[in-house]
């Protein structure tokens, strides 16, 4: 029996909710773009933590003047296209009437609590409340008709003090391994872009007025003794081994199982160690998705479309290797095996010297982003073990936080 008493209220009777606003028709136009103010979207809100402060578009002045600019610490709750999906803005922010924002009355609710209940317990309810609407819409009508369980307010802010310790320790972990792999990057231009790699005398190669040599494949001019081959020329053959079709997918288990799907790093796990593959570092490539990712641990391959690469050149090492194929434009003409694309585009291949130094250097980049890695799965696991013990009363939170 749980141990909490719940009141049953609705949202509005928990704080100020409303739709956004976005009233200028057509929405598309060029002039309400452009400017400072962040503008969000459904799908911004579906692939948040916790906080919403990425972003992939902004209002101009004329477009704050025909919708709403909302508050940091608005509970962002999607009614179309991706339903029920939520995050907490922390950022002030403009959104569309896709979205539904709530803003807690701080003496009857924790803005954190609500979104953890919606993760814990409504988001699927809502979802199939939907379901049957046109476009899977959920309005604010129905939003509002479900009565949610609400303990008191120092219990809330109990459960929601231990969930947000993981979470912010998750999005650390998270910015962390954002700027490593930044700092890889920032490098590997530097080096293998701008061509300015430290030449015999540590001076920057290209700046410096070291050699360079025209190449008709790119069109441009490289190091000298440096070659250009195609992708496929210069990969390793990859041994078969079987594929762990999602349907076998764990939830938790010895080996982590990696596919191509971009939303998820580890996909699941499985206690099968026919399929695992012990050689690492890995690439790994979707040929549906073009998802890439780097792999400098043991693991199992996913279902179909995950192509793991290995470089058959000393002087590919792969790192660079995973950043070349990152940063690379792979044709898409839809729905398509994108590997065969891949195969035919040109690399650069640096002398061996240059590449070593590269890989001595970024290799403990990735050795801290692995671990990072690590526990990013592990305290999500935890995260989401505990949700619903904490929301249904089953764990109960004992002192101060």
């Amino acid at each position: 029996m749980s141990k909490l008493h719940f009141d049953y209220k609705s949202l509005d009777e928990l704080g100020l909710i409303s739709r956004g606003r976005s009233k200028h028709r057509p929405r598309d136009a060029a002039h309400l773009y452009g400017g400072k103010y962040p503008f969000i979207q459904t799908g911004d809100i579906k692939h948040a933590g916790l906080y919403l402060t990425q972003y992939s578009q902004t209002y101009s002045e004329a477009g704050l003047a025909q919708s709403k600019l909302w508050p940091a610490g608005t509970l962002c709750i999607t009614i179309a296209a991706n339903i029920a999906e939520t995050a907490i803005l922390g950022i002030d922010a403009c959104f569309p009437d896709s979205v539904i924002g709530f803003i807690a009355n701080d003496k009857l609710a924790d803005v954190h609590y609500i979104k953890y209940l919606f993760d814990s317990q409504l988001k699927r309810q809502y979802q199939q409340y939907s379901q049957g609407v046109a476009q899977d819409n959920l309005s604010q009508e129905k939003l509002l008709s479900i009565k949610l369980p609400i303990p008191p307010l120092p219990i809330q802010r109990k459960i929601a003090a231990v969930l947000t310790a993981l979470d912010d320790k998750i999005a650390l972990n998270k910015r962390i391994n954002d700027k490593l792999e930044a700092m890889a990057k920032r490098l590997y231009d530097y080096w293998f872009v701008q061509f300015d790699f430290p030449d015999e005398n540590g001076r920057p190669y290209k700046s410096s007025g070291g050699k360079m040599v025209w190449n008709e494949t790119l069109k441009r001019e490289i190091p000298e003794g440096w070659e250009v081959k195609s992708i496929e020329e210069i990969l390793d053959e990859f041994p078969s081994t079987k594929r762990y079709n999602t349907s076998e997918y764990l939830t938790e288990g010895q080996f982590p199982i990696i596919d191509q799907d971009s939303s998820a790093f580890i996909a699941g796990y499985t206690n099968d160690d026919s399929g695992l593959l012990k050689r690492f570092p890995a690439v790994l490539f979707g040929d549906h998705s073009t998802c890439v990712k780097f792999l400098n641990f043991e693991y199992c391959r996913g279902a179909d479309g995950t192509q793991i690469l290995y470089s058959n050149d000393h002087r590919i090492n792969q790192y660079y290797l995973y950043l070349t194929i990152k940063e690379m434009n792979i044709p898409n003409p839809g729905y398509s095996r994108h590997f065969k694309y891949l195969k035919e585009l040109p690399i650069i291949i640096p002398d061996l010297k240059s590449s070593d130094r590269y890989e001595r250097i970024v290799k403990s980049f990735y050795e801290k982003k692995t671990n990072c890695d690590y526990e990013i799965v592990r305290l999500t696991s935890l995260r989401d073990r505990l949700l619903p013990l904490l929301m249904n009363g089953q764990v109960v939170v004992e002192g101060e936080f």
